[in-house]
């Protein structure tokens, strides 16, 4: 159901209320990239009438509950709108949090801004040393890493980490939380915007202690991970250091490195990606064989008149036991750029995937064999959506047991949320954008709804 209901200050997305027009999007069994389009038919003699087939039922979408416990939180930059004659770059906004929440039947939407910066890349929840459960920020401009807790119904932020790395960007890139110590403790590994830094923040007494584990100069780290690929039980720290963005699809190389805190290991390469980088990376276990993957998005490139790609944007896979110049391709997908991996079961049929967000080719459900090491079948998620979602995650938000999938289309100005209804996803749009601002949407995230501030 799409809703664009606005009210001054706050927008209202109704999800079950009257007069609102369904917008259902269903998968077709079997779709790939491309896809046949039916042709005219030949005009053919007549043939009997067959007997007449009962319809098949339409299998129903599960019920959504008025409310639910958990809500999401989406990490924005936003833009002004540009003048007619405008011609110098845009100016980003402060930095903006997006909040959704499903409450009495509607789903709803308030935001909070933060003039220290100008873009938040991640927010995520954060359980603290003393139990307490606070929202955690990565900010740019200002490189700033905060915990917001909720005070008289509205966040109020404590500075953990602030520094200017020197660079064009200073910025928090990425953020995870894990044990990375093995000591029981929820260590913030955090991956910059620029200057190459990929550190921890450990909680230490009444303060926060940064170790900066990498500095390299004139290096964007966009993304960093947390896992054990090799099973042994420490937590092992994944980043990805690339050269300086090229937006025009030109050579840009990059690496995947890996640190282990916990043993005191430092740098190693773990993918070599031969001339090419990844600004993005998963680490799960999708096989099922106890052990953690690690999936990387190996970018496109143009071919050097500009026109057409060199090399299609690759998911490779690699386990503990894979050589760094040789991780195995198991998808390859027709655009230049991948913007998010998403472990997922969304059919609930037990049996773990990955949904890629690319940047001009939509959503895409990648699903792995009885073989995982060989290519995987891909199905293209939303064959209606205009493309660029930035941002994806699969998570149960209603507490059903089966997951759904939250997407942000930042040229449609949607949120939107698919749901598996027993033989098909059908898509809702649960929040859509009103104003003529454009949003980058960085990241979505579940929440407790308790760190949601009050409405107004």
């Amino acid at each position: 159901m799409k809703s664009t209901e606005i009210r001054p200050a706050r927008l209202i997305v109704r999800g079950l209320a009257s007069g609102l027009m369904l917008a259902s999007l269903a998968l077709l069994p079997g779709c790939g990239e491309g896809g046949d389009e039916g042709g005219p038919s030949t005009p053919t003699e007549a043939a009997p009438a067959a007997p007449a087939v009962p319809a098949r039922p339409q299998a129903a979408t599960p019920e959504l509950p008025d409310d639910l416990s958990r809500a999401l939180v989406l990490g924005l930059s936003a833009f002004p709108p540009a003048g007619p004659n405008d011609t110098s770059p845009p100016v980003p906004l402060p930095a903006e949090l997006e909040f959704i929440v499903r409450r009495g039947g509607e789903w709803l939407k308030t935001t909070i801004t933060d003039a220290d910066s100008n873009v938040f890349h991640k927010a995520m929840a954060y359980e603290t040393p003393d139990g307490k459960t606070g929202l955690l920020t990565g900010a740019g401009e200002k490189a700033l890493l905060k915990l917001w807790t909720k005070q008289n119904g509205q966040l109020v932020a404590e500075t953990l980490w602030e520094k200017d790395f020197g660079g064009r960007f200073s910025r928090m890139r990425d953020l995870e939380v894990g044990d990375i110590d093995g000591e029981g403790t929820n260590v913030i590994a955090v991956a910059t915007h620029d200057q190459g830094v990929v550190a921890v923040v450990r909680p230490r007494g009444d303060g926060y202690e940064v170790e900066e584990l990498d500095v390299e100069k004139d290096t964007f780290v966009h993304e960093v991970e947390l896992g054990d690929l090799d099973g042994d039980g420490t937590v092992e720290i994944y980043a990805t250091p690339s050269e300086p963005n090229r937006l025009d699809g030109s050579h840009q190389s990059g690496v995947v490195v890996r640190y282990v805190p916990g043993k005191q290991e430092g740098r190693v390469v773990v993918a070599d990606l031969g001339g090419r980088h990844a600004k993005e990376i998963m680490v799960h276990d999708i096989d099922g064989d106890g052990k953690d993957e690690l999936y990387v998005i190996v970018e496109g490139q143009k071919n050097p008149d500009g026109r057409g790609l060199l090399h299609r944007t690759e998911i490779r896979r690699y386990t503990a036991e894979t050589p760094p110049d040789q991780g195995l391709v198991i998808a390859e997908l027709d655009d230049r750029l991948g913007r998010f991996l998403t472990p997922s079961d969304l059919d609930g049929d037990g049996k773990k995937e990955i949904v890629a967000a690319l940047f001009a080719k939509g959503v895409w459900w990648l699903r792995p064999g009885d073989d995982p090491t060989k290519p995987w079948r891909k199905r293209a998620i939303d064959r209606q959506s205009s493309s660029f979602e930035h941002a994806a995650i699969a998570t149960d938000l209603d507490g059903d047991g089966l997951q759904e999938l939250y997407v942000a289309s930042d040229n449609d100005k949607e949120i939107r949320r698919y749901v598996w209804n027993g033989r098909r996803l059908v898509k809702e749009v649960i929040h859509a954008r009103q104003d003529d601002r454009s949003i980058l949407t960085w990241n979505i995230m579940p929440i407790p709804v308790e760190l949601v501030p009050d409405f107004e």
